[in-house]
């Protein structure tokens, strides 16, 4: 690939990781004033509103049938569990404290790769691991003071994005990535409708405003994502991803005033380390 080419989709993924930073900051302003179900619901359907433009005029109807059914379905519920526990994370947790937890994903990718992907994980691929995961524990210090259990929300979702990933890795073989988003973003609509009955909230043209924010945030960074490695080497691109780090501790501390203490930023550093290594030896594999 081209140099200009590769610039093109690293710029592209610090925008996508920006966007989605902003779409959480949206999503955990919108849990301060409507139930975690109808936020995930209708930030869903603006989400999907985004897509439709480039699925009618770029890939066509036709790129939305699914092959792998299962596989599509089983990505589906596990988009909608991670939708509602990062959701309901952010309700309760500061931005970046959340963010900085989910980054741990890869390393859930990493340690599920081989019973569901048959990949061979290295011995530095493991150190990498272990060391990952020592820095979320530094992360939420379970044996600290201030440790309540709702802080292990993020580092479960962290570890149903990583098992998604790793589904979406094994049907990407066969689906088209708009058809995976698609239909899992359709599974997470129907399952916020399923809270309708339990306290829904009329929505103001501030709330509408807010709503229709999160939806573009969301989609158009999704689509940056695929753009970013349409257009340059993942092993390149994929760690500027973490440059998300960075937007959720500006917005958390811009909004919210929230300010990362060290072990939270001593954590972090080792997280993403870990993440950065294990992505170079999969490009060297």
């Amino acid at each position: 690939m081209s140099h200009a080419s590769s610039m093109r989709g690293i710029l592209a993924m610090v925008c996508g990781t920006g966007l989605i930073t902003l779409s959480d900051a949206a999503s955990k302003y919108l849990t301060e004033h409507y139930p975690v179900g109808q936020v995930i619901c209708l930030r869903q359907i603006a989400a999907l509103i985004v897509m439709l433009p480039y699925v009618c005029y770029v890939t066509g109807l036709g790129a939305l049938r699914p092959v792998d059914r299962p596989g599509q379905l089983l990505r589906a519920l596990l988009f909608v569990g991670s939708a509602v526990l990062t959701v309901t994370s952010l309700s309760l947790l500061p931005l970046s404290f959340v963010t900085i937890v989910l980054f741990s994903g890869p390393l859930f990718v990493a340690l599920l790769s081989a019973p569901i992907l048959g990949e061979r994980v290295t011995p530095q691929q493991w150190i990498a691991i272990a060391a990952g995961f020592a820095g979320v524990l530094l992360i939420v210090r379970p044996a600290g003071t201030g440790f309540e259990w709702l802080l292990l929300l993020p580092v479960v979702a962290a570890f149903i994005n990583g098992l998604r990933d790793a589904v979406t890795r094994r049907i990407s073989r066969t689906d088209s990535s708009i058809s995976v988003l698609v239909w899992s973003g359709v599974a997470v609509i129907l399952a916020g409708f399923v809270t309708l009955p339990f306290g829904w909230k009329a929505v103001d043209w501030e709330g509408a405003v807010w709503f229709a924010a999160a939806g573009f945030f969301n989609g158009t960074a999704h689509f940056l994502a695929i753009e970013a490695f349409r257009l340059g080497n993942a092993a390149l691109v994929a760690p500027f991803r973490y440059s998300g780090l960075l937007w959720a501790m500006l917005i958390g501390f811009l909004i919210w005033r929230e300010v990362p203490d060290l072990w939270m930023l001593m954590g972090a550093g080792i997280v993403v380390c870990a993440g950065i290594y294990m992505l170079r030896q999969g490009s060297h594999a």
